[in-house]
């Protein structure tokens, strides 16, 4: 399952997903991942919330986030939901046909391994492909 939120700069997209990742130490039964491009939640989320930041990585698109996630799992695989902040900063590129096949094999992902995504993305979500706003 995916949960995408997205929306501008501002709109209270990061606030409401710091939320929803301190609620998932009380619901989820197996570890919570937060992947994000710095370091602006390190005070903000649950000691016991895996946080990872993404520039230490070197994640340049897609291809390679596909490979960082599947190893993520291959090394624990008691992930039960994932939280990717800033999707498109983090590969380096806007909300486009990439991102809406990233987010359909990312939900064959979940369904396959019982993982749970939420992504937000920054831009305007009346822009998005219909692909993309399938997980809204």
């Amino acid at each position: 399952m995916i949960r995408v939120i997205m929306g501008k700069k501002g709109s209270g997209k990061t606030k409401q997903m710091i939320e929803m990742i301190n609620n998932a130490v009380q619901t989820e039964h197996g570890n919570v991942v937060c992947i994000e491009k710095g370091d602006k939640l390190t005070f903000d989320i649950h000691y016991q919330i895996r946080l990872v930041e993404a520039n230490q990585y070197d994640i340049a698109d897609y291809t390679a986030l596909k490979g960082f996630i599947s190893g993520l799992y291959a090394g624990n695989f008691d992930i039960t939901h994932v939280f990717i902040d800033s999707l498109t900063k983090i590969v380096g590129g806007d909300c486009s046909h990439e991102t809406e096949k990233f987010l359909d094999w990312l939900n064959n992902f979940g369904e396959r391994h019982n993982i749970k995504f939420t992504i937000t993305i920054s831009d305007d979500a009346s822009l998005a492909p219909e692909g993309v706003s399938k997980y809204f």
